[in-house]
């Protein structure tokens, strides 16, 4: 008898324990939510991101943590929030930890919820616009860190957290002008994480490189003719034989992947994005008439295992050549990112010994019950790419394992469960990072030695 009521208190005292468990962490974890729900619904679309809102929610969360925080605008309007967790050895490189706060433009009509209302639904799937590009990623540095300051924990080196504008249109006024910046320099980075992409597996996905972006317009020139009449070299006719070369040059980079030879960041990738020809009239085009000039656009994304200089050849010999009356420079293209560093090497970031980071990467990841998948070419462009440029390495990696990947997508979605094991992934790596200190050089401070 008393043995069982022995065991009987045990079991009573167990389960009110739990309970108390399961009533305190329902609230903090409603709190977490709401303030990623909070994130979402701040419109920061382009063109018109709403990036004052968005800059005052980001640093009332930095003052209810307790991080130092400024807004610094390297073009006006469009503000660079840096938040900052002072280490012990603020004399070690630091660790950055950037995100963008711009979204991409949505067709509202086309989704089944308001895109910035952050709608939960019944199977806990939060969906909004920037949901998992990239709003997910910086509310989850500043959850990690927020556990992180209330256990008492205390960084080596210095935490910086950056929320960067017009990361959706390459960049230029936002992460480039910060990355270039002695403001930028006064940081002393030596790690940067910035976004990944989803995992539709239990593995999550890490990338150490990105295609650059090579935005080619070609154009054709000929004499206008009668729309009865056939001749050779008309405009049209150029673009198109044009056109279909690329077509035949995309197939085979497509051709490799559909059949497993290659990821999708490993091959280059082409697609026509506009066409414009034709004579306009008020009631529409022209019928009767061939136009002489025609022009097409390209998205082009250039992987740093590539040789860019073949592709230039072959956008100046069978893309535009002369010989058609078609026009190419190097001057026409939209937008041009290098592949190589100015000494001729892929810029790429480490992912085998000789970069600590990543090892640590791996290891956080692991502590915290999750798996990385095989290292990865981004498939796209991100702010990181920036970073790399200055020699620094770079890792892409947004925590969202189990998930389909939507960026841009109509329905972006992200599942609370995810997000919030995201939050716990961040707090291994950045508790990791933080720690870090390389015992063959001479950074590690002499207290440490």
């Amino acid at each position: 008898m008393e043995s069982r009521s022995w065991s009987s208190a045990i079991c009573t005292c167990l389960y009110h324990s739990l309970l108390l468990v399961s009533v305190y962490a329902q609230p903090q974890e409603d709190s977490i939510l709401s303030r990623f729900q909070h994130y979402l619904q701040i419109n920061t679309a382009q063109p018109a991101p709403l990036y004052q809102e968005a800059t005052d929610f980001l640093i009332s969360q930095a003052n209810s943590i307790g991080l130092h925080s400024q807004s610094v605008e390297f073009v006006k309007g469009k503000p660079v929030v840096l938040l900052k967790w002072t280490g012990s050895h603020p004399n070690l490189p630091s660790i950055l930890l950037n995100s963008h706060t711009d979204v991409v433009p949505v067709e509202q009509h086309k989704w089944d919820h308001p895109p910035f209302d952050a709608h939960l639904d019944s199977l806990g799937n939060i969906y909004a616009r920037g949901s998992q590009d990239m709003k997910c990623v910086g509310m989850q540095y500043l959850e990690a860190i927020r556990r992180l300051k209330s256990s008492g924990f205390q960084p080596l080196r210095s935490i910086y957290l950056s929320f960067v504008p017009d990361e959706e249109i390459g960049g230029h006024d936002g992460a480039e002008k910060f990355a270039h910046s002695d403001f930028f320099k006064e940081l002393n980075v030596g790690i940067v994480l910035d976004e990944g992409l989803a995992s539709p597996t239990d593995n999550y996905r890490a990338f150490y490189a990105e295609r650059s972006p090579w935005w080619l317009v070609i154009k054709a020139a000929g004499a206008p003719g009668h729309g009865a009449k056939l001749y050779d070299n008309s405009a049209m006719e150029n673009l198109l034989k044009s056109i279909e070369s690329v077509r035949r040059f995309r197939a085979s980079q497509f051709d490799l992947v559909k059949a497993g030879f290659k990821a999708e960041g490993e091959v280059v990738s082409v697609n026509m994005v506009f066409l414009k020809a034709g004579t306009p009239s008020p009631t529409g085009f022209v019928m009767n008439l061939q136009p002489s000039e025609a022009e097409a656009g390209f998205d082009i994304r250039v992987p740093p295992t590539s040789d860019p200089e073949s592709l230039e050849r072959r956008i100046a010999e069978e893309w535009a050549p002369a010989s058609r009356n078609m026009s190419f420079h190097l001057g026409q293209f939209k937008q041009k990112g290098p592949v190589y560093d100015k000494h001729g090497r892929p810029i790429i970031t480490k992912t085998d010994s000789s970069n600590p980071w990543w090892n640590l990467l791996e290891e956080a990841v692991r502590k915290a019950n999750g798996k990385l998948g095989k290292p990865e070419i981004f498939p796209a462009s991100t702010d990181a790419r920036y970073f790399r440029d200055l020699g620094l390495p770079a890792i892409g990696f947004s925590p969202m394992a189990n998930t389909p990947v939507l960026l841009h997508n109509h329905n972006e979605f992200l599942n609370q469960d995810e997000y919030l094991k995201g939050i716990d992934i961040y707090e291994s790596i950045i508790r990791d990072y933080a720690s870090y200190v390389d015992q063959t050089t001479d950074e590690a401070p002499k207290d440490e030695l």
